[in-house]
């Protein structure tokens, strides 16, 4: 079947084509895409775009055809795509760190070549090993997880990337506790889903940092108690670090970099006190200064990938919680495009106008 499709081309370079996709092999799912979240790691990906690829890795759709070796979705049922794609048997599956699993992970690379095609019958990737920013995605069976009806689709995207890095970094990883003390670095996607998981945990004081008042009101609206708005010239958050230490009377208990800036990587540590635990949840891949005194009295760093998640146990907690008024989505969803608006979405991205933008199918 042929489907419009976003494919990245080069650094920075993008266009909306055709491609073939082929019918799926037994443990394969073709699912119709209704909604793709776009997300800065999106943006990162396309900057080094070396090979051909559709671009997008949140989305949710309803199931158009399955292999023969599916069974837990059929034709016609409402679905969410996540990349924590496991085996269930590799010594990381043991474990159950799905999101490490070193047959289909994320770095093992689990796309299956060919079952998606440009005009020449080259074979085109897919970001993720799903490339939601299309008409029709095609992706292992282990990639798809049935949703609620009561969930709206636009909504239920952000879930497979945002929502769960941002829920899971809380939960899973830090393993934040009532009462706690909170500080929360960049309040875009991601960091606002770190929020509202903290709210959701019962943490006492919740301090949403961010260079942009109107990400600091959005995150109040999560949760946040205090919001502080940083000067865009503090390097490494020092001087805020130092207020925010004040305030707190010596410092979180947890701190969470939620920025996507590699300068910020280590200044969590900045914000915990002596013993308290950060998390860089934006997953900073550069080469970066590091000043070791920043580990020093007992500091936890941890680095979570996707919020440790485990697909079977996370996504039904999230749409309870979601059902509840616990968990809010649809609130997250603040700017709409169509796929031929990518670039638009983008810019409104780097822009730091969004809170979230969803691609609409």
């Amino acid at each position: 079947m042929r489907a419009l499709s976003a494919v990245a081309l080069a650094p920075d370079k993008f266009d909306i084509v055709q491609l073939q996709v082929e019918s799926p092999a037994p443990d394969e799912i073709v699912v119709e895409m209704r909604a793709a979240g776009v997300c800065h790691t999106d943006a990162d990906e396309l900057a080094v775009a070396d090979t051909p690829y559709v671009m997008g890795h949140e989305g949710a759709g309803v199931v158009r055809e399955v292999g023969a070796a599916v069974e837990h979705v059929a034709v016609g049922d409402r679905v969410l795509l996540t990349w924590a794609i496991a085996c269930g048997t590799c010594r990381q599956c043991s474990r159950g760190a799905a999101t490490l699993c070193e047959r289909y992970g994320y770095q093992a690379g689990h796309a299956r070549p060919g079952s998606t095609r440009d005009e020449r019958g080259a074979s085109v990737g897919r970001s993720f090993s799903l490339g939601t920013m299309a008409e029709v995605a095609i992706v292992r069976r282990e990639a798809v997880v049935k949703l609620p009806e009561d969930i709206p689709l636009a909504s239920a995207c952000l879930l497979g990337c945002a929502v769960m890095t941002g829920f899971g970094s809380v939960v899973n990883a830090a393993k934040v506790g009532a009462g706690s003390t909170v500080v929360v670095l960049g309040c875009g996607g991601v960091g606002l889903n770190v929020v509202q998981a903290a709210r959701i945990v019962g943490a006492a004081r919740i301090v949403a940092v961010d260079i942009e008042p109107s990400r600091l009101e959005m995150a109040v609206r999560m949760g946040a108690t205090d919001p502080v708005l940083a000067p865009e010239d503090d390097r490494f958050l020092a001087a805020t670090a130092e207020e925010v230490t004040r305030m707190l009377g010596g410092g979180a208990d947890y701190a969470f970099e939620c920025s996507g800036v590699p300068d910020l990587g280590l200044s969590p540590l900045r914000f915990v006190r002596n013993g308290g635990t950060a998390v860089p949840v934006s997953g900073v891949e550069s080469v970066v200064e590091a000043d070791l005194s920043l580990f020093e009295w007992d500091k936890t760093y941890l680095t979570p990938l996707y919020g440790q998640c485990r697909p079977g146990r996370d996504f039904p907690r999230l749409f309870e919680l979601y059902r509840r008024g616990l968990l809010l989505l649809d609130e997250l969803v603040t700017h709409r495009y169509s796929l031929i608006e990518l670039p638009a979405a983008l810019a409104d991205l780097a822009g730091r106008r969004t809170a979230k933008g969803v691609v609409v199918l």
